[in-house]
């Protein structure tokens, strides 16, 4: 059995900075068996286990002072059947690598979020999701999935075989067991057309329906302080490739995406008076551009800068009202917020625990650099997310608990009730999950 590289002790941090945890124990099975093998061994110890993936979350979803499961070793495309167009991939596999090595084979996913760090198992797990109008979270182009649960023993679970389980474990939390692998649909590689474009906050409200209806796969960052908004339109193309290029791509990406941006960031962490005129200046400082690529140089983008994120999933009728009254809050609080809230949507799914599931969705996400204070801005926006019957991404800092996400989640007891049946000694239970599951 392998242990990781700073040993079996040692303090666990996520990306974000802002949670630690101290794990009894840290191992890399290099096999399901060994995983298996690795939570027998802690239950008989009375030791409880989670597995974590790259730290992406921003919520302590997966720490434990037991046994830390890394899936360093579990990694890579297990098989693609081509008549199915399936691929099954072990958990640990990180989404850059997976994208990466379908786009080799001339296959690639439907949608993807933002950022392609996370592993494949971490992502799903937490809901991670991009924006689209017909297609939705990672997790919802699951057709498989292999699960570790608290006796050992390792279930093959799918619309056919043990289908009760599969339509929760897709979101699961790691409250049902340990994930070792995902079947996800694929198709061809096929290629987007990127439309970036700088449109007034006012305006895109106002019009937001018919972008969405217009576009697969429409989103939008608005600037605090400011009456601007950056949209961006990817649909499909016949082509032919035309990539941005590499001085600009350069120039947008790197360089005021994440150059610029983090020196912003580190202006306004320190005199918080002048972020309303950073605002103004950084809306302005993106222009329009079109690019055709495959898809996950479309979807995803580097971010270098790290920061504290907030996100709920509103009813996506909701989303203008929610938006101008979150604008409303800010204008009176006298807060002074640095980086852009990012708007996306989601068709409705039929996951017990997404935060897509039974409605469509539009999701307002809230972040802060990291080490500047986060807590007012957040609480405030919680408030008017909370109003309209908002829920929380499970990877992203918030506050509610299983009282009030039992009220917004329609197939919540559904879970808990298979919770109990798969891991009734509570196996897998760390304090957030006793707190958002009860």
């Amino acid at each position: 059995m392998s242990s990781t590289a700073n040993g079996k002790h040692g303090t666990w941090r996520n990306w974000g900075g802002n949670v630690t945890a101290l794990p009894a124990r840290q191992v890399t099975p290099a096999s399901v068996e060994e995983l298996a093998a690795e939570v027998r061994a802690a239950a008989e110890r009375g030791q409880r286990v989670k597995a974590v993936g790259t730290g992406h979350s921003f919520t302590s979803v997966a720490t434990t002072d037991g046994v830390l499961i890394r899936p360093d070793l579990l990694t890579g495309i297990r098989a693609i059947d081509r008549a199915a167009m399936t691929v099954t991939v072990e958990a640990g596999t990180p989404l850059k690598r997976l994208n990466a090595a379908l786009a080799r084979e001339g296959l690639s996913l439907t949608n993807m979020g933002d950022i392609m760090e996370q592993t494949v198992a971490g992502a799903t797990s937490t809901g991670t999701h991009g924006t689209g109008r017909e297609s939705g979270s990672i997790a919802a182009q699951i057709t498989g999935l292999e699960l570790v649960t608290a006796d050992g023993s390792v279930l093959t679970c799918s619309a056919e075989q043990n289908p009760e389980i599969f339509a929760a474990a897709r979101i699961g939390l790691g409250a049902l067991g340990v994930v070792t692998a995902l079947t996800l649909a694929v198709e061809p590689l096929f290629l987007l057309t990127a439309r970036e474009e700088p449109m007034p906050l006012d305006r895109v409200l106002a019009e937001f329906d018919q972008l969405w209806a217009e576009n697969e796969h429409f989103e939008f960052y608005w600037f605090p302080h400011t009456g601007s908004t950056n949209t961006k339109r990817n649909n499909r193309s016949e082509g032919p490739a035309q990539p941005v290029g590499r001085v600009a791509g350069w120039f947008e990406d790197e360089f005021l995406s994440n150059g610029v941006f983090q020196a912003v960031q580190w202006v306004g962490r320190a005199a918080p008076v002048s972020v309303p005129a950073i605002a103004r200046v950084s809306s302005r400082a993106l222009s329009a551009r079109s690019y055709t690529d495959i898809p996950y140089r479309v979807f995803t983008s580097p971010r270098r800068v790290r920061f504290v994120e907030m996100e709920y999933a509103v009813p996506r009728a909701a989303l203008a009202e929610t938006l101008r009254e979150l604008r409303a809050v800010i204008e009176r609080s006298g807060l002074r917020v640095s980086f852009p809230v990012e708007v996306r949507t989601a068709p409705a799914d039929d996951i017990a625990l997404s935060t897509a599931s039974g409605r469509d969705s539009a999701y307002i996400a809230v972040h802060m650099f990291r080490g500047t204070p986060y807590q007012a801005y957040f609480s405030a926006a919680e408030r008017v997310f909370t109003a309209h019957e908002g829920r929380p991404h499970w990877g992203k800092v918030h506050t509610r608990d299983a009282g009030y996400l039992e009220w917004v989640y329609p197939r919540f007891a559904e879970f808990t009730a298979l919770r109990n049946r798969l891991d009734p000694e509570r196996l897998f239970q760390n304090d957030y999950l006793r707190r958002v599951l009860g």
